[in-house]
Formats: structure tokens, C-alpha cells, sequence
């Protein structure tokens, strides 16, 4: 065996292979795994080119663990490698025989049609390091009689030499690693490990992954070999006694341990199936059983892209919401794969964070890769397929809501939280891609409608877009303003989740038409004659108004009358950039900075409470009693807190003991 450094300048750089490039060390099976295909696609392609009797199916790749020896065994039946393509390959680091077999038939069609090269860097071999203390590779060239043994243990060079084998392909042995306090190595030669790294890695490769399994299933009893038998009616002892042996078998079944030869990879991706071939029953049984979820999903998008960068894509709208979306601690993003093999478990950089309840996959084989596949190198690339999923996902749920309008009111109640939180956290600007992807409840119809709906439904002469907050649809439809409202006409949308004003703020108007709160200060639409009657009422009970605001104090920033709280005697209404609901929410954040609403407490005029305090006026003691309780009963209509809830019910007895 002759003796070798490794080219190139240095072991450093192999050190950087092995301890640094690599972030996860169950990688390098994923890595010999693609060599290895890369390696059937070039056998396979050169017998298209000769003519050869070679057919895909003879093709296949071999794991062998063995415990008590502590190796790994990886082969396959590719091409192979002469001692030269051994020395170039495995002797120069970052030297890829891939990648200039690719280059050499650059422009031939069936490289393209016939062949998915995954490994292009040559540096993948490398990580077998990780986890491996020697490497050895016995390989036999196709067309050679000669075969060659590799043999390295890392930063010390190789010895390369002639070796035996019958057949062409490689075989790669890894001696693995002593285990260590903090790495189990020995987990890489447990058959279930093994196998579960294949499908989460290398599901999709082309050609057969195989491997010896040991399986349990129960015994079978021999046949007997007697001539008149035929088990039914034969009255020989054999027969007797094996009948004996197999009712007590059917009472209590005997079990064997078989060694099987199984396939580990599915090898065919579903995404690259034709569309016609597959019914929802394909579709939901991979969903179930790939990301986990009993429950099958409300909608896949099958969609193959093809252009400046094409990829193919299996997307799924689960029909529950996953019970920590909202939390830090849920994980969203699309698995990425390059030519059927996985490089990132989630790639949050293919979906807004608004659509991160999207659960599937991509499959590009344009994407740039660093040499560790583990990283993209060009952000471009993610962007345009980003972009195109984005807008695949936005077409189909108006597909949804246009056909299938139950449904997409079920979509919405599990994730329409998240479009208005894509509107609120992007400031807006994603306001034109998700607004008519948004439903509110319509007080009038008491139903979900969309924006473009209440806009069509507005009446005459309506300019603005009417709204009220609260913390559930049952207490906002208790808000005063509300039946006076609809007695005037008048829709109004009724909004119970805590980002919906915030949101609404961002999008600043729709169509043209801006959005108004039944609660703000300003909102006036009984016309001028309405309003020129309460502001002559207001002047002449001035007086009044003015000693009960001196008896809330800093509560409320102005009293006043109103002729929009239908059968109440008062409500709250709110002045300025913060709203009454915008108060509450902000209140419940940590760190919160208290900011609050300029609170208005508007009075009821032809409410007979008014009369009672137009009869306490000039009494203070009084006059402060009544004010409290209007106010506090308001705060309750609107959903905010008593204040002082011992001074509530001392109001309370001190009027019920008169």
C-alpha cells in the first residue's frame, strides 16, 4: 500500500471539513448516501450512451451495520473508480468528480432527463470523519478488471493500493467512533437509527436503499408429507399431532425472528407524480404521515414552477390550528429539498410569517448550496421561490372563498389571526396582498363577510367603513352605539381579537373608505338637525355636566350628551390616537407603558337616570355617588375594569339603604 498526503495545502482544511463545516453529525450518511447515487446515475447514463443491457432496476445502494465489529458498510453498484478518479476524488479536497462529470456533458439531453446530480462540492465524503476514526473504500471501475483500495484516518494522508472484488461499484467501510460522554456513536449502527435517518434524509432517492432487518412474525408450522394427506381428513398420526400443534398455536401464537432484506426509501416523491394520477387520499395519507398530524388537511396546493428557477411543491392548510402557533415555541417553515434529497428540516425563508401555519415542502435543483448543503448561498434564489409560493397560496385561498365558502370560513377561523397580524407587523405594507382575504361579522347579516361585501352593501350616501371592538361578538353586541347604529341603517362589523384595530390603523382605509369606530368621539351621523338638538340640550344643562366631571376627576377627560345609547343612560366613548379596546390590549402587555384613552362619558338625555341626577344637582355628596355609578356602569359596557370595586358596592348599599 503506497503512502500519501492529501493535496491541496492542508490538513487545517480538512479539520474545517470535519469539525466545522457540518453542523449535525448524522449528515454524512445523507452525504455517501447522494455519492452514491450520483455514482448509479453515472453507470446508468454511460450504459444509454453504450448501448448496454443495463436497466435502472439492477441498480441499488447497501447499508451493512455490525455491532460487534463497529462498522459501517455503504455500497452501491455505480460506476466505480480507478485508482486515478480514487486519487482525485478522495486525495484532493473539495475536488468533485461530480461536478466535472456534469461539466463534460453540459448540453447532453439526457444528462438533464436521465440524471439527478445531487453532490457537486466533494467535500461530503469528508464528513464521514464526524463519526467515523478510519474510512477504507474497495472500488472497481466499470470496464476494469482491476479494483483499488482507498484507506484513511483523517489528518494523516491515505494509503491507496490494489485490492479484490468481483464486481463494479464501491464499498465504503467506516470504523466508527469509541463512544464518548456527550456522543453516542454507537446509535450509528442500530438497524431503526439507520433506517430513520434514510427517510428523513434520502426518502427520495431514485434508487433502492437496502438493508438485512431483523423482524419478528409468527411461526409457521410444517406441512406433513404424507401421501394420503391433505391435512383435512388424513387420520395419521403426523397429521393429528400437527393439528394438535396448530390449534394450540391459534390459542397462543409462536413467534420467529427472520432476517429480511427491506427497502428503506420510498424513492418516488409524490410531488413529482403526475397530478392526475393522485387523489385526496394520496395527498392526506402523505400529509399525516410526513409532518405528523391525525387529523387529514383542509386543502393541499400541488403546483410544479418552471422558468428562471423551477422547483416542485406539495402544500397543506391543516384543519386545526397546532396548539402552540402563536407561541415562540412553534417551529414554522417548509422542509427544502434539492433533487429529492432533504437539506433543511424548515426553511422559514420560503413563507411570510403570516402564512407560517402552511405546513409542506419544496424540491428545487436550482438552488445554490454552500458546501456543507446546509446553508443557501444565494438568498435571490429562496426569494423568487418565496415569492412564488406566497402568491400560489394567496390564489388558492381566494379559489377557496370563492367555491368553497365553508370551508374558507373554517380556514379563517383557525388562521385569520394571522393575516391581520401580517397586516399589523409588516406596518401595512402587505395590506393590498391580505385585505380581501379578511372577514369580519356583520351586526346586520350576522354572518362573516368580507371588506369588498360591506363596501357593496353600504347605503346611500355612507362614506366610512363602520367597526366596533370588543373582547367576544356577544359583548360588543351589549355596546350602546351599537343598536343606534343599526336602527339608523347602518352595518357595522364587529371585531373581538386584540390585533383588529391595531390592524386596521395599518391599513388606513379600504377602497378609498376609511375606517370608523361606533365609539369615537366624532362619529356623528344623525344629520344636522340631530346634532344641532343635543348641542342645544348640552348648553343648557352646561352646569350640570361640568360639576360631574369635577366629580370624576382625572377619569374622564370630557362629559357630555349623546343621542346615540338607544335604552342606556351612559357609555363610554374615546377622543384621540387611542381607542378604548387599543387601552385594554395594552394593557395586558408586559412592560406595558400604560397608555390610555382620553375617556368620554357620554349621558343619555331622555334616559330617566339624567332626570335623577338633574334632581341631585347642587347636592355634591350626591351628585359624586351617581356620577361614580354611571361611570363604573360604563366601564362595564365597554369591558374595562371597575376601578375601585369596594367603592362600586359601597354606591351601591348606600343607595339601596336609603
Amino acid at each position: 500500500m503506497e503512502k500519501k498526503q492529501f493535496k491541496t495545502e492542508s490538513k487545517r482544511l480538512l479539520d474545517l471539513m470535519i469539525n466545522s463545516v457540518y453542523t449535525n453529525k448524522e449528515i454524512f450518511l445523507r452525504e455517501l448516501i447522494s455519492n452514491a447515487s450520483d455514482a448509479l446515475d453515472k453507470r446508468y447514463f454511460k450504459s444509454l450512451t453504450d448501448n448496454s443491457d443495463l436497466v435502472r432496476s439492477d441498480l441499488e445502494i447497501r447499508l451493512t451495520p455490525d455491532r460487534e465489529a463497529r462498522t459501517l458498510m455503504i455500497s452501491d453498484n455505480g460506476i466505480g473508480m480507478t485508482r486515478d478518479e480514487l486519487e482525485a476524488n478522495l486525495g484532493t479536497i473539495a475536488k468533485s468528480g461530480t461536478l466535472a462529470f456534469k461539466q463534460e456533458n453540459e448540453g447532453n439531453e439526457q444528462v438533464s432527463e436521465d440524471m439527478d446530480i445531487i453532490g457537486q462540492f466533494g467535500v461530503g465524503f469528508y464528513s464521514a470523519f464526524m463519526v467515523a476514526k478510519r474510512i477504507t473504500v474497495l472500488s472497481r471501475a466499470e470496464g476494469s478488471d482491476e479494483a483499488w483500495l482507498w484507506e484513511s484516518e483523517g489528518l494523516d494522508g491515505y494509503t491507496i493500493g490494489p485490492a479484490e472484488k468481483d464486481d463494479v461499484g464501491t464499498v465504503i467501510t467506516l470504523y466508527i467512533k469509541d463512544n464518548e460522554d456527550e456522543e453516542d456513536y454507537g446509535r450509528f449502527l442500530e438497524t431503526y437509527a439507520l433506517r430513520s435517518l434514510v427517510t428523513k434524509y434520502s426518502d427520495y432517492i431514485r434508487y433502492p436503499i437496502k438493508m438485512l432487518i431483523e423482524t419478528s412474525r409468527p411461526k409457521q408450522h410444517d406441512e406433513c408429507e404424507c401421501d394420503e394427506c391433505n391435512h383435512d381428513e388424513c387420520e395419521c398420526d403426523e397429521c393429528k399431532h400437527d393439528d394438535e400443534e396448530v390449534s394450540e398455536a391459534e390459542k397462543e401464537p409462536e413467534y420467529e425472528t427472520v432476517t429480511e432484506d427491506a427497502t428503506l426509501n420510498s424513492m418516488v416523491p409524490l410531488w413529482r407524480r403526475n397530478k392526475a394520477e393522485l387523489t385526496d387520499e394520496d395527498y392526506n395519507g402523505f400529509y399525516t404521515d410526513k409532518f405528523h398530524d391525525y387529523e387529514a388537511p383542509l386543502m393541499h396546493i400541488h403546483s410544479k414552477t418552471e422558468g428562471a428557477i423551477s422547483y416542485n411543491s406539495i402544500l397543506y392548510i391543516p384543519s386545526e390550528v397546532p396548539y402552540n402557533l402563536y407561541s415562540k415555541g412553534y417551529k414554522r417553515g417548509l422542509q427544502l429539498y434539492s433533487n429529492g434529497v432533504m437539506i433543511m428540516e424548515s426553511c422559514e425563508d420560503l413563507l411570510p410569517e403570516y402564512f407560517g401555519f402552511v405546513k409542506g415542502l419544496v424540491d428545487s435543483s436550482d438552488i445554490s448550496l454552500n458546501i456543507s448543503r446546509e446553508l443557501l448561498q444565494q438568498s435571490r434564489q429562496l426569494r423568487a421561490i418565496a415569492n412564488g409560493l406566497k402568491k400560489k397560496i394567496k390564489s388558492e385561498l381566494d379559489k377557496m372563498l370563492e367555491n368553497d365558502r365553508q370551508s374558507y370560513e373554517k380556514f379563517f377561523k383557525n388562521f385569520g389571526l394571522s393575516l391581520k397580524y401580517g397586516i399589523y407587523e409588516s406596518y401595512g405594507m402587505e395590506t393590498s396582498f391580505l385585505q380581501d382575504l379578511l372577514l369580519y361579522y356583520s351586526a346586520r347579516e350576522e354572518r362573516m363577510i368580507t371588506l369588498k361585501e360591506y363596501v357593496a352593501a353600504m347605503i346611500e350616501n355612507q362614506t366610512e367603513i363602520y367597526y366596533a371592538c370588543g373582547s367576544d361578538i356577544d359583548g360588543i353586541k351589549r355596546l350602546p352605539q351599537l343598536k343606534y347604529m343599526l336602527d339608523k341603517g347602518y352595518d357595522v362589523l364587529l371585531m373581538p381579537d386584540n390585533v383588529d384595530e391595531f390592524s386596521l390603523k395599518m391599513m388606513n382605509g379600504y377602497e378609498g373608505k376609511p375606517f370608523k369606530s361606533i365609539t369615537d368621539n366624532d362619529l356623528n351621523i344623525g344629520g344636522e338637525e340631530e346634532k344641532k338638538a343635543v348641542e342645544e340640550r348640552q348648553t343648557e344643562n352646561r352646569e350640570l355636566l361640568d360639576a360631574i366631571k369635577a366629580a370624576l376627576g382625572e377619569k374622564v377627560h370630557e362629559v357630555r350628551l349623546s343621542n346615540r345609547l338607544g335604552d342606556s343612560p351612559a357609555a363610554l366613548a374615546s377622543d384621540g390616537p387611542i381607542s378604548l379596546e387599543m387601552e385594554k390590549v395594552l394593557a395586558d402587555l408586559p412592560n406595558n407603558n400604560s397608555m390610555k384613552a382620553d375617556r368620554i362619558l357620554e349621558l343619555n338625555p331622555d334616559h330617566p337616570v339624567f332626570e335623577s341626577l338633574r334632581s341631585v344637582q347642587g347636592d355634591d355628596e350626591q351628585l359624586k355617588t351617581y356620577a361614580g355609578l354611571l361611570y363604573d356602569q360604563a366601564l362595564l359596557l365597554a369591558g374595562l375594569k371597575i376601578e375601585d370595586p369596594t367603592e362600586f358596592a359601597a354606591r351601591i348599599t348606600k343607595l339601596m339603604a336609603k
